[in-house]
C-alpha cells in the first residue's frame, strides 16, 4: 500500500485552457443536458426501478466489481491545506433536477460563503456520500445529473489557490449498474477529474489522512451487503498507522443507525468494521456521516456523533418521524458480538419538523402534476374497474355489454387489493411487515373499488353506456378516464398523507411530491490542533432560473443565479475534540 500525498501548495502561473465557456443554456454549449427531477411514480419508472433492484437483491453477489478492485492500486491518501488545517465539504443525493443539483454545486464551488455572519472558506476536499445519480447508474445519466452540473459549478482549478479533491461513495442508485459507469468517473483515470475538482481516488472506497489525528475512512457497503475481503485488507492496513490518540470520520452509504430501528441487522456491517477494523488499534470512531435519507439529521451520543446529510438534490424526505432517540448498536441485534450499545439524542435537523409536516400537505396538487403518468395509469385502472361493474350491473341480454366488459370482476378486485397491499410495503423493501401494512394497504384498495362502484352508478345514469358501439368505449375513455384518474389521484394522496402518519409510505408521500427546495450540506473545519467544527449549511430555496456568463474568467461558474441563493446554519456548530 503506498501514500498518496496531497497536491503541492504552489500555484501554477496560469491555468490550463478549457473548453469554451458557454454564451446560453443550449446542451450543445454546455456538453451535457440539463435533466428535470425524475418523475418517482412514473410507471415505467416503478417497473424498472423495481426490477433493477430485484436483480441487485438476487444477483448482487455475481456482479459484484469489488473483489475485481483488488488488482487496482491501494493508496492511503493524505489531505492537510495550506495552513495545517483542512475545510471538507460533504454532499449526498445529488445528482436528480439540475436546478436542485446545481444549486448545491454552486455554492460548493463559491471561493468563501457568508452563513449567519461567518466567513466560511470553500473546501478544500469535496466528499460525495452516495447516489451520486438517479434513477440508475449509466456513463449519459452521470454525465446530464452531477458530472456535467459540477464541471459547470467549478469548471477549471482555482487560479489562486491549490486545486480542490473529490472523494465519493457510491449509494444504492450507483449500484444499479454494478458499479461500471461509478468506478469510470470517480476512480482515477486519465483525464478524469471533474471541473476543477481533482479524483485521486482508484477504488470505490478509500482512507485518507487529515490534520488533528483525524481519520476519514469511506466504505462502499454495496446496497447493504457484506464488507469484502479486499476491501477489508485494505482498511485493515491502513488502521496499521492508527494510534489510541487517533479520531476516524466514516462514511457510509446508508444511515443504518436509523434503519436499524425496524431492520436491527441493518447496523451489523458498520459494528463488524469498527470492532475489528477500528478498535484494536485504540482509536475513536468519533464521526458516522452518511446521506440516503434527503435530509439532515443528526444524533449525539456520548462520545460519537451519527450524521445524515441527503440533501444535495434529490426530493425532500421528511424529518418529523424520525426516532427522538436510538440505541446504538441496537439490542435485538442477532450478532453474537457487539460492541457496548449507548443511546443517542437527535440534537439537530433539517427541515424543521413543523415545516416537514406543512410540505406533507403539498401532496394533493404536487401528485397530478409531477407524476401525470402515474395519474393516467389510475385512470385506466379506474375506467377498466369502473366498466367491469357496470357490465355486472346491466343485464345480460345487452350486446354491447357482453362486448364491453369482458373482464372478470374478481379478477379486477384481486388485482387492485393486492397492488394496493403491495404499494404500502413492496416485497423488496426493506424492514418488517407490521399490521398497519396490511390495514392501511388493503383500506387503501378497498377506497379505490368504492370509487369504482360510485363511478360506475354515475356511468349507468348517463347516456353513453346505451348508444351505438362503439361510443361507450369511446366515451369511458375520453370522458370518464381523466376525471377518474384525477379524483382517483386525490385519493390516493390522501391515502398517503393518512398512511404518512403511521410511518407507512412515508418515501412516497414525499417522492411523489419532488420537493426541491429545502436542500443541505455539511461544511466541516479540521484544525491542526484536532478541532473539528460543523456547518450544517441550509438552502431554504433553491435558483430556478439562471443566466450564463461567458466573459468572466476560466475558474468561474458558466451559469449564476437570477434569483438570489440565500443559505443559513440548520443549527448552530458542533464542535469534536
Amino acid at each position: 500500500m503506498t501514500d498518496h500525498p496531497s497536491r503541492p501548495t504552489v500555484l501554477p502561473e496560469s491555468p490550463p485552457a478549457g473548453p469554451a465557456r458557454p454564451r446560453s443554456l443550449d446542451p450543445k454549449e454546455l456538453g451535457f443536458t440539463p435533466q428535470r427531477p425524475v418523475p418517482w411514480l412514473a410507471p415505467l419508472l416503478l417497473i424498472s426501478t423495481g426490477l433493477r433492484t430485484l436483480l441487485a437483491l438476487l444477483f448482487g453477489a455475481y456482479l459484484d466489481k469489488r473483489e475485481l478492485q483488488n488488482s487496482l492500486p491501494s493508496p492511503v491518501h493524505r489531505e492537510v491545506g495550506p495552513d495545517g488545517d483542512l475545510w471538507l465539504d460533504f454532499v449526498a443525493d445529488l445528482g436528480d433536477g439540475f436546478h436542485a443539483t446545481y444549486s448545491v454545486a454552486w455554492l460548493l464551488s463559491r471561493t468563501e460563503l457568508e452563513v449567519d455572519g461567518e466567513r466560511l472558506p470553500r473546501g478544500q476536499m469535496l466528499l460525495m456520500g452516495g447516489d451520486q445519480v438517479y434513477p440508475t447508474a449509466s456513463g449519459e445519466a452521470y454525465e446530464n445529473r452531477s458530472k456535467g452540473p459540477y464541471e459547470a459549478a467549478l469548471p477549471q482549478p482555482p487560479a489562486d489557490r491549490p486545486r480542490p479533491t473529490l472523494y465519493a461513495v457510491p449509494g444504492n442508485h450507483d449500484w444499479y449498474d454494478g458499479l461500471t459507469a461509478f468506478l469510470r468517473v470517480f476512480a482515477a483515470s486519465r483525464g478524469g477529474d471533474i471541473g476543477g475538482w481533482r479524483t485521486p481516488q482508484a477504488r470505490s472506497y478509500f482512507a485518507v489522512e487529515l490534520p488533528g489525528g483525524w481519520w476519514l475512512y469511506g466504505l462502499d457497503g454495496q446496497s447493504g451487503a457484506y464488507l469484502d475481503d479486499p476491501q477489508l485488507r485494505y482498511f485493515e492496513e491502513a488502521a496499521t498507522r492508527l494510534t489510541p490518540e487517533s479520531k476516524v470520520i466514516i462514511s457510509v452509504p446508508e444511515p443504518s443507525w436509523v434503519k436499524a430501528v425496524d431492520l436491527p441487522g441493518a447496523y451489523d456491517t458498520i459494528e463488524y468494521f469498527i470492532r475489528t477494523v477500528v478498535a484494536p488499534r485504540g482509536a475513536q470512531v468519533r464521526l458516522l456521516l452518511s446521506g440516503d435519507l434527503h435530509h439532515y439529521a443528526r444524533y449525539a451520543g456520548p462520545d460519537r456523533q451519527l450524521i445524515t446529510c441527503g440533501g444535495g438534490g434529490a426530493y425532500l424526505y421528511p424529518t418529523h418521524k424520525l426516532p427522538e432517540r436510538i440505541e446504538v448498536p441496537p439490542r435485538d441485534t442477532l450478532m453474537r458480538r457487539t460492541s457496548h450499545s449507548e443511546s443517542y439524542d437527535l440534537v439537530g435537523r433539517y427541515p424543521e419538523p413543523a415545516v416537514s409536516r406543512r410540505y406533507a400537505w403539498g401532496i394533493f396538487a404536487r401528485l397530478p402534476l409531477r407524476n401525470p403518468g402515474f395519474a393516467t395509469l389510475l385512470g385506466v385502472l379506474q375506467t377498466s374497474l369502473m366498466l367491469t361493474m357496470a357490465g355486472v350491473a346491466l343485464p345480460r341480454a345487452e350486446a354491447n355489454a357482453q362486448r364491453l366488459f369482458s373482464i372478470p370482476l374478481v379478477i379486477m378486485l384481486a388485482v387492485t387489493l393486492l397492488g394496493a397491499a403491495f404499494f404500502a410495503k413492496p416485497p423488496s423493501a426493506s424492514g418488517k411487515r407490521h399490521v398497519r401494512h396490511w390495514l392501511l394497504g388493503l383500506g387503501h384498495g378497498f377506497a379505490h373499488i368504492g370509487l369504482a362502484a360510485v363511478g360506475a352508478w354515475a356511468w349507468l345514469q348517463l347516456p353513453f353506456w346505451d348508444a351505438p358501439w362503439p361510443l361507450p368505449a369511446v366515451a369511458a375513455v375520453v370522458v370518464y378516464g381523466p376525471v377518474a384518474g384525477l379524483v382517483a389521484s386525490q385519493l390516493t394522496a390522501l391515502y398517503l398523507l393518512v398512511a404518512g402518519a403511521f410511518g407507512v409510505n412515508l418515501n412516497e408521500l414525499y417522492a411523489a411530491q419532488g420537493i426541491e427546495d429545502a436542500k443541505i450540506f455539511l461544511r466541516l473545519h479540521l484544525a491542526a490542533d484536532g478541532t473539528l467544527t460543523g456547518y450544517p449549511i441550509a438552502v431554504d430555496r433553491i435558483c430556478r432560473r439562471w443566466r450564463p456568463d461567458p466573459d468572466a474568467a476560466p475558474d468561474a461558474a458558466w451559469l449564476d443565479p437570477e434569483q438570489p441563493l440565500r443559505v443559513r446554519l440548520a443549527e448552530p456548530p458542533f464542535t469534536l475534540r
